[in-house]
């Protein structure tokens, strides 16, 4: 027992030395306007994907609307951007921001009273209306007609909340973890339809004739980046100043084929 215990005691001491050789190097810095970074020369973006047109990969790339968006407060401020793709429950629940994983969060994600209560958003950014896809020609054209039948949604998305609260109560809802699966349910009759935001879905059916948006729900919902709670009013700014700016417009028309809405 005597050796047991001194191989175990020297295990741990191994262990405890390895660990702390590993330890993860501190990158952090305050830039000369104030922003706080978890490494410098760089806007580190938490993601999760994909989630097209708004984030998705590309020739070994992360792009999209969010980065393009976050890039004009990146380049305003001399900076890099580096996209990491992370769960959606830690950027909802602001782990991956009090983590230290990234500075700013971003997801097509809806401002929410929940939310905003564990993150700081910037101003709203997007606009957004969750609507229902199904295939083209099916005869499904509002919520009650999918009495009885499979309707995909995404996993902790305010579509799902949509869907639980205001379908009829005999509709099968299948929850999958990410846009691209949810969608992929539809598009393969998995699924006789699909809810989840109208900018998501809208550019699906442009890319998949195959389905179509039927009808959607006027939901008043606003998208916002957010950054850790109480910890980087600066970076707030900076990306507010972004939002505003006629970069902006540029970058939307990019990826919508349109000018915002006034």
């Amino acid at each position: 027992m005597k050796t047991r215990a001194l191989a175990i005691g020297i295990s741990s001491l191994a262990l405890a030395l390895t660990a702390a050789g590993c330890a993860k190097d501190d990158t952090s810095t305050t830039t000369e306007s104030g922003l706080k970074l978890v490494k410098s020369g760089t806007l580190t973006i938490c993601t999760h994907l994909p989630y097209e047109p708004f984030e998705f990969t590309e020739g070994g790339e992360v792009v999209g609307f969010d980065p393009d968006v976050l890039k004009i407060a990146a380049d305003a401020e001399g900076l890099d951007t580096e996209v990491i793709d992370v769960a959606w429950e830690t950027i909802t629940t602001g782990e991956a921001l009090n983590t230290d994983q990234c500075d700013v969060a971003a997801g097509a994600m809806t401002i929410t009273d929940e939310r905003a209560a564990v993150m700081d958003f910037t101003d709203p950014y997007f606009t957004a209306t969750q609507a229902l896809m199904t295939k083209t020609g099916s005869g499904i054209s509002s919520l009650e007609d999918l009495a009885g039948k499979k309707v995909a949604v995404q996993d902790g998305t305010t579509g799902a909340d949509y869907v639980r609260e205001n379908a009829p109560k005999d509709t099968e809802i299948v929850s999958y973890e990410d846009s691209s699966l949810m969608q992929q349910a539809v598009l393969t009759g998995k699924t006789d339809a699909g809810v989840n935001d109208n900018g998501l879905l809208n550019y699906f059916v442009s890319q998949n004739p195959e389905v179509e948006v039927v009808t959607e729900f006027e939901t008043g919902e606003e998208y916002g980046f957010s950054v850790k709670k109480d910890g980087n009013d600066d970076l707030l700014t900076a990306i507010n100043d972004g939002i505003a700016s006629d970069d902006y417009d540029t970058v939307y028309e990019k990826w919508f084929g349109t000018a915002p809405a006034e």
